[in-house]
């Protein structure tokens, strides 16, 4: 998780000046849809375990800011009820289910409520080892244990928000599998309960025919899954080890950047996911050639700190960020950037 940071500092900007620019264009076109920043929000599972309104937040947030947001399959809100938030861009994050109706439920489900796009997450057939998740023991819905009991105790505001607000679920999957919403269970046994872990390229093909609009492959780090996932068809690759939850001492993605866009860079839509904190890791990426960015740390812990809020401040310093930067690099669009603005400490 470290290394996903970490890994821009070894690349400097190198800005051009006396560009003559008196303003900057931000927008990119992803998976089908411009945007006006090329900074989008990844999906993350079980939003409303950080705050209420969950998933609420980051679409309105995406809405204000012009950008496109992920939807996770154990989201806490529904595909139904994000559908008709607002305009704002959205794609849904599918797995492939051992039950294929509940994978095609919810395909049909998303071309109903006019999702833009879908992504396949492919990098988690089996839980990593979360570590942490087995100290604190933590479960959806939340398991009654004195060390949980002690820490509903001193968070009353979230206490009571949990208790008297909506009742927590899983709405994606919940009419198909009890297990997050009436019945407690970690992710990790969700992942290793419910996923196909014998997922191929076949069942990716099939899934991009069926869906028959813009489609991304999530958690491809590889150069030779980034050619595959161009011969199978998919729009958009998103270069990601899962946030660094997965597969311990994988690379981080933009370290392994520049040879994916090597093999397959003007052929697919890459996505660089993992590690942003800040503006300029988004034009470091941009530069080596990355069509857009994406995030779920960045907006979590806004979500978790201060509500819509946060989120809004969170993605607003975000935004501004990648605003100043491109004046001071000279830019005056993101097409603007490019490998020679970049130096390796290496």
């Amino acid at each position: 998780m470290a290394r996903n940071t970490a890994a821009f500092d070894a690349v400097d900007l190198v800005p051009n000046v006396l560009a003559g620019i008196d303003e900057v264009d931000m927008s990119v076109s992803v998976l089908g849809q411009t945007l006006d920043m090329p900074l989008l929000f990844a999906p993350t599972a079980m939003q409303r375990l950080f705050h209420h309104d969950g998933e609420f937040a980051i679409a309105d947030a995406a809405a204000k800011y012009g950008t496109m947001f992920g939807v996770s399959t154990i989201g806490t809100r529904s595909i139904e009820e994000l559908g008709a938030r607002n305009d704002a861009a959205k794609f849904f994050q599918i797995y492939v289910h051992t039950d294929p109706g509940l994978t095609s439920d919810l395909v049909a489900r998303c071309k109903a409520a006019n999702f833009g796009a879908l992504a396949l997450t492919v990098d988690t057939i089996v839980a990593g080892n979360r570590e942490r998740d087995h100290h604190t023991g933590m479960t959806t819905p939340p398991k009654l244990t004195p060390r949980s009991l002690l820490s509903f105790a001193t968070h009353p505001s979230w206490t009571f928000n949990y208790l008297l607000r909506d009742k927590f679920d899983l709405p994606n999957i919940s009419a198909t599998i009890e297990a997050g919403s009436k019945r407690q269970q970690s992710v990790m046994e969700y992942l290793d309960s419910q996923l196909k872990r014998t997922i191929d390229w076949d069942d990716v093909a099939a899934m991009i025919e069926e869906w028959g609009g813009p489609f991304a492959i999530k958690g491809v780090m590889s150069v030779d899954d980034a050619r595959r996932s161009v011969d199978v068809g998919a729009s958009a690759i998103m270069v990601s080890n899962h946030g660094g939850r997965q597969l311990d001492g994988s690379r981080a993605p933009f370290d392994q950047l520049a040879a994916i866009l090597d093999a397959v860079g003007g052929d697919i839509e890459v996505i660089v996911d993992g590690g942003i904190r800040r503006g300029t890791h988004v034009l470091k990426a941009l530069a080596m050639g990355a069509t857009a960015c994406s995030g779920g740390r960045m907006y979590l812990y806004a979500l978790a700190g201060a509500g819509p809020a946060g989120v809004d401040r969170a993605v607003g310093l975000l935004r501004d960020e990648i605003e100043r930067d491109m004046f001071l690099m000279g830019c005056s669009s993101v097409g603007e950037l490019r490998p020679s603005m970049l130096a390796s400490r290496r």
